[in-house]
């Protein structure tokens, strides 16, 4: 789906879950979304889309991304906000799992190519963002994920209406908390859910 930048008001968008998190059932049979935890960066009448912000990509690393982009890490000895062998690669989704997407806390803008999702966070998906990372003038708080999760019009409705879904407000410490394995029981925590006992329910009327 296309990514629209115009910012709508809040107010006017009621039922859609634009900046908030998706969380998996723990009934969920799509292997690729099982325990995801899913930041929604656009949902409307046309569509929507987020990041598994959860799930580690295992077969590359941030330094080794930079190195196949030909984006040079920052010389040793210069200033930097993050160390660049910290940053984690995520698996975003199953949709363009070779297009990379960092989302990231509002202190980084770029004209036309940063996406204001919600209060404090954004969306950006062009090199420059990688390049600034590496240069350390990148934003204070980061998330690079390769792929998105996609939905058609209506799919994302229907699927939260079968149980597959749950949603809540998004939590900024959470959402870039380093702990990506800790994630998906802390947001049900928050949510006020134990896994185990919708687990243990399944399947009873």
């Amino acid at each position: 789906m296309q990514i629209r930048s115009r910012r709508v008001r809040r107010s006017d968008r009621t039922g859609f879950l634009e900046g908030q998190f998706l969380v998996a059932m723990p009934v969920m049979t799509d292997k690729r979304f099982a325990r995801s935890v899913i930041y929604m960066c656009a949902h409307s009448a046309e569509g929507a889309m987020g990041l598994i912000v959860n799930q580690r990509a295992s077969h590359i690393s941030f330094s080794q991304l930079l190195g196949q982009l030909s984006v040079a890490p920052v010389e040793e000895g210069e200033p930097r906000q993050h160390e660049v062998a910290d940053i984690d690669v995520h698996v975003g989704g199953p949709v363009e799992t070779g297009r990379g997407f960092v989302l990231h806390s509002a202190d980084y803008f770029a004209a036309d190519s940063t996406l204001p999702i919600d209060d404090g966070i954004s969306l950006t998906a062009t090199v420059d963002i990688l390049k600034a990372i590496a240069s350390g003038k990148g934003p204070g708080r980061a998330i690079l994920a390769l792929g998105y999760a996609g939905w058609r019009p209506g799919q994302l409705e229907s699927e939260i209406h079968a149980n597959g879904w749950l949603h809540c407000p998004a939590d900024l410490d959470l959402l870039f908390d380093p702990d990506v394995d800790g994630k998906y029981g802390r947001v049900m925590s928050k949510i006020g859910i134990d896994p185990s006992h919708l687990v243990s329910d399944a399947g009873h009327a």
